[in-house]
């Protein structure tokens, strides 16, 4: 073996894009991704990795590998195709006219399989010649490793380790601290070169035949904090697709079911429970309120994997008051993380374990009564009821922090969230004028959340529970019943757009006037009236706050609304299905389906693999639906959308 520090790249790698410029999120519209979590890869479409800020190979919270390349000392390779198999399989092909003959036809061509499982990527290469005499040429890889930190690519600021290279017969084995890899490239000439690692090949193809090469890398972080389901999926892919009567549905859940297959996870000492990670790249991990809202959407599809989100959420349940953390006891978590999650152009520092979002606790408790009334066995929801009263007791204790009766929040040490429901950018609390509200904000669909979560806690605790629950039955239900009173005094506004709940209550308890898609959210909870949930389905549905390929976030009415805002104007996949959940929920179905149709136009605008959102301009004005570029994809609620809508056209839960 040989060791050699890695140093600048060298030519036959990619070139890292130039810093001279601020730092700017990467965008992803155009990129490949080929995922199986915790580890994913995105390139070009010919496979490349380097040009784009995102390019590399992940694993976990770690870009491991910054770019990658192929080539042939002989030939030029033009790439032609890109042939997604399923998430986690793709193949690129290319053509080799520089070892080809004269003839128009290409009879030299380069397959180029890649596979992504959890800590691992196999390429194999399959150059077949259609030519009368053998072909001998030398093939290449290149790549350079990184392990730059995940947030700091999100953020521009991917800052490079020190590494160690240590080269073996056709294997290398690069390391930086607690993250290595290890390439192992059978048959191949493995060099440390300046910047990274080459493998080169001598092939020799036969007259009409075919001649392969395989490489692998294997990826090592002793940090990780999650780790990729090891069991397959309990559903049949298939046989879902098959009941959709809509073929663009089919289409939709085959891609879907396949993403979410993908983004399932556990952490490493329940390896038995699974949880969907939230999405790629910047999301591959547990988040409480991600996790738990693709669940339910996905409860009809499989009931399991909404009984293990809950009991992993319950064992990282908090248990005291921790302003650094945002913890308090009885909170659900808001994500987990190897490391603390720094980003200083927002003045964001996060801690590895960060419990702030103000709606994680109540839907936890809805997803708990989900679940028991799909036929989640009653002795596992037995084991869940001391983290029901926990959470019972942090919507009564905690989950107001100024005492009016309305679940809200703030960021204590002005590190974290500053808002912390699913809206969580700095500007998503609006009043109409553009300005933003002043915490502690109380938003609407919490009050609905916890309005359903009374309920249904009681429920449970009347049905599985003892004695000495007796009186908090008859407490939950009484506070049910004042909230729901006090929402429609304190929320209902009028303006120009007409009469509908606010967004929020500001810190003065001024209803924050704006429209937006957070008003779909109380649809089916309860806390409005069967009348008003009629008039805030027609009003979403009303072009203002229709694109035609979705819910806008905010109305085209608002003095902030922008088309490429992220929570101002844009359409979420996984919101417009929040609403078409409830809609289905309160018996508006015809308001259901037309909102599906919208949501089945901008599956086939993206292919099928519909992102984590996209801009808000009208279907007047685009025949396709328009891509908010630094979207995530696959994300996991976004799936998930697809099997409301199937249970919304089948009737069928």
């Amino acid at each position: 073996m040989t060791t050699a520090p890695a140093a600048s790249p060298a030519v036959p790698l990619a070139a890292a894009p130039s810093n001279d410029a601020a730092p700017l999120q990467p965008l992803l519209s155009d990129a490949v991704i080929v995922l199986r979590a915790p580890t994913q890869v995105w390139s070009d479409r010919d496979g490349a990795m380097g040009t784009a800020a995102v390019h590399g190979v992940y694993h976990g919270d770690v870009r491991h590998v910054r770019s990658l390349t192929v080539s042939c000392d002989d030939s030029a390779i033009e790439w032609i195709s890109t042939a997604p198999d399923g998430p986690s399989r793709i193949v690129f092909g290319g053509v080799l006219r520089g070892v080809d003959d004269t003839t128009p036809d290409p009879k030299v061509r380069l397959l180029r399989e890649r596979t992504v499982a959890d800590g691992r990527v196999t390429e194999t290469w399959a150059l077949r010649s259609r030519m009368d005499a053998p072909i001998r040429t030398t093939l290449r890889l290149g790549l350079h490793p990184e392990f730059a930190l995940l947030h700091e690519v999100k953020s521009g600021h991917a800052r490079p380790q020190q590494t160690e290279v240590e080269i073996g017969a056709g294997s290398a084995r690069v390391s930086a601290g607690p993250q290595r890899l290890e390439l192992i490239a059978a048959g191949a000439d493995v060099a440390s070169v300046p910047g990274g690692i080459e493998a080169s090949w001598e092939v020799e193809v036969p007259a009409f035949g075919e001649a392969t090469v395989t490489w692998e890398l294997v990826l090592h972080d002793d940090t990780l904090v999650v780790g990729g389901a090891t069991a397959p999926p309990r559903w049949d892919a298939a046989a879902v697709a098959a009941r959709a009567s809509d073929p663009r549905l089919a289409r939709w859940l085959t891609t879907a079911l396949g993403d979410l297959d993908a983004l399932r996870l556990m952490l490493p000492d329940d390896p038995d429970d699974e949880f969907f990670a939230a999405g790629a790249p910047w999301f591959f991990t547990l988040f409480g309120r991600d996790s738990i809202w693709a669940a339910r959407l996905a409860l009809p599809l499989d009931r399991d994997i909404a009984a293990s989100t809950l009991r992993v959420l319950a064992r990282l349940q908090g248990t005291l008051d921790d302003a650094q953390t945002a913890q308090e006891p009885g909170k659900i978590l808001h994500e987990l993380r190897s490391s603390s999650l720094e980003i200083p152009s927002e003045g964001i520092s996060l801690p590895p374990r960060y419990y702030g979002s103000v709606d994680s606790t109540p839907l936890w408790i809805c997803l708990l009564a989900d679940a028991r009334r799909a036929g989640m066995p009653a002795g596992e929801v037995r084991a869940l009821l001391p983290a029901l009263r926990a959470a019972l007791g942090w919507i009564r204790d905690s989950g107001d922090s100024d005492g009016d009766g309305f679940l809200d929040y703030i960021d204590r040490l002005g590190t974290g969230l500053a808002n912390q429901g699913w809206k969580d950018s700095g500007d998503s609390i609006q009043w109409r004028d553009g300005s933003l509200a002043d915490g502690p904000i109380a938003l609407c669909e919490v009050q609905g959340y916890a309005y359903e979560a009374a309920l249904v806690g009681a429920q449970l605790l009347e049905d599985l529970g003892d004695e000495t629950d007796a009186d908090d039955v008859m407490f939950w239900r009484a506070w049910a019943a004042d909230l729901k009173e006090r929402f429609a005094a304190a929320y209902w506004i009028e303006t120009p757009e007409g009469r509908y709940p606010a967004v929020a209550l500001d810190r003065e308890k001024r209803p924050v006037d704006t429209l937006t898609s957070n008003i779909g959210h109380l649809i089916g909870t309860g806390i409005l009236d069967a009348d008003d949930e009629a008039r805030i389905a027609e009003l979403l549905r009303h072009e203002s706050m229709s694109s035609g390929y979705g819910i806008r976030t905010m109305s085209t009415g608002a003095a902030g609304y922008w088309p490429l805002s992220y929570h101002g104007g844009s359409v979420w996949v996984h919101d417009t299905a929040i609403a078409v959940h409830g809609m289905r929920r309160a018996g508006l179905d015809e308001a259901a389906r037309a909102v599906v149709g919208e949501l089945l136009d901008a599956a086939e605008g993206f292919a099928y693999r519909v992102p984590e959102l996209h801009s808000g301009d009208p279907r007047a004005e685009s025949s396709v639906p328009t891509p908010y570029p630094a979207a995530c994809r696959p994300q996991a609620w976004s799936a998930a959308a697809a099997v409301v809508c199937l249970t919304v056209l089948s009737g069928q839960d």
